[in-house]
């Protein structure tokens, strides 16, 4: 079995996001080859609570042109994923 800190690489800082948090779901960069009951048994193992529902979404790296040198270049591809946790769960991730 992968080790859940390879999986769950970390959350992601949004105003969506925040907002989501809210109403008990939370967003994650994840591993690229992470599949969706991976992520769950991840946020389970590290945090102790219980998922509902999983969803993942591949996002391509934008294009970028170097200033000096005009060359064009890839930021990298990242796969996020957005967990929903069972009623009465939540996960301290910002807590002061």
């Amino acid at each position: 079995m992968k080790d859940p800190r390879d999986i769950i690489l970390r959350p992601i800082i949004s105003e969506k996001s925040y907002s989501l948090m809210d109403k008990g779901t939370y967003t994650f960069e994840v591993h690229p080859d992470a599949s969706k009951p991976e992520i769950s048994d991840a946020v389970e193992a590290i945090w102790n609570v219980k998922v509902r529902r999983v969803n993942t979404l591949n996002r391509r790296g934008k294009m970028r042109q170097t200033r000096g040198t005009n060359r064009f270049g890839q930021r990298p591809n990242t796969k996020r994923a957005i967990v929903t946790l069972e009623a009465g769960n939540e996960i301290p991730l910002f807590e002061n």
